[in-house]
């Protein structure tokens, strides 16, 4: 664990366009934190280190990285630049915060694991931060796979595995509104990480100091089809949609997917006190629930007010 030093000034990679940093921007500020917003790439060291020493923070949020656009596929055809900021500048920020003694809470991926004979599918057997990853079917999550060793190394970092982020608006990158546009969707059940819930928890986390990796997502398994069924019952009852498997999946896709449970015994265990993070299909029920009230006051009567990206009937 490293040491706690008061959360007074934070500075966050990835805050000024980034999803997962703009919603700690934002928790931070109603916390009463003073936050500033990276300006420097993080692939550039020398910006990197001139900025940490000018803004002097407490704590750093590391959001920053290369998911691709729409999806992972884009890694497949964009290798140097996904190296440059997954694996060059993501060790850029630990290892100039671990230089100046700073907390650095990493934002990272659990997407590096695959349902395997000792983590079979349905078994409840999830995947501990123990374990080294055994996923390397799309380049995304080789960077990753990559990272996360070397990431390891650096005592002030709190490495977060975060899965199939799940949010209660219409971002394009909720899962759900992702899967929601799909044709068809294969059905397993995945761990995943409900915003509302987990980004609470990691501030808490960085609070009390917690350094090296945790399986970040809410515990349990919900499949493709469970949030899809809660999406019809709380958003649009009109909506419908069709499965199709793994293989069929691979045809129409670069890169391979990763399906996976992560163990959340660790989580649980040194979450800091007052942090209560729901089973997964709770958590998922009460964050469409939130949707349903958001989207509601946000367009009007659902579902005929939704935009038309995401009414397929």
């Amino acid at each position: 664990m490293a040491s706690s030093t008061p959360l007074t000034k934070a500075l966050i990679f990835g805050g000024k366009t980034g999803w997962i940093g703009g919603k700690m921007a934002d928790l931070l500020k109603e916390e009463g934190v003073e936050v500033v917003l990276a300006e420097s790439r993080i692939e550039n060291r020398e910006d990197v280190a001139k900025e940490l020493d000018a803004v002097k923070p407490s704590h750093v949020f590391m959001a920053a990285g290369v998911t691709g656009r729409p999806n992972v596929d884009w890694c497949e055809d964009h290798k140097p630049e996904t190296i440059r900021t997954n694996v060059i500048g993501t060790l850029n920020v630990a290892d100039l915060t671990m230089e100046r003694g700073i907390h650095c809470t990493v934002y990272a991926t659990g997407c590096i694991f695959k349902y395997d004979d000792a983590h079979p599918l349905g078994s409840g057997i999830g995947f501990t931060e123990e374990d080294a990853p055994n996923f390397d079917g799309s380049f995304y999550s080789q960077t990753k796979g990559y990272m996360e060793p070397m990431l390891k190394c650096y005592s002030n970092c709190l490495i977060l595995r975060v899965r199939m982020p799940i949010s209660d608006d219409l971002s394009h990158r909720n899962f759900i509104t992702k899967i929601v546009k799909y044709e068809r969707v294969v059905n397993i059940p995945n761990s995943m990480t409900v915003m509302y819930e987990m980004l609470p928890a990691s501030l808490a986390m960085a609070k009390k100091g917690l350094a090296g990796v945790y399986n970040f997502c809410n515990p349990g398994v919900i499949s493709h089809n469970e949030c899809l069924d809660l999406y019809t019952k709380y958003i649009d009852p009109t909506y419908s949609y069709k499965n199709f498997s793994l293989e069929d999946q691979a045809k129409v896709l670069k890169a391979g997917r990763s399906n996976n449970e992560l163990d959340a015994t660790k989580l649980l265990r040194d979450l800091p006190e007052g942090i209560k993070i729901n089973d997964i299909k709770t958590a998922v029920e009460l964050c469409m629930q939130r949707m349903q009230k958001n989207l509601t006051a946000e367009f009007g009567p659902l579902p005929d007010s939704l935009p038309k990206e995401v009414r397929k009937n």
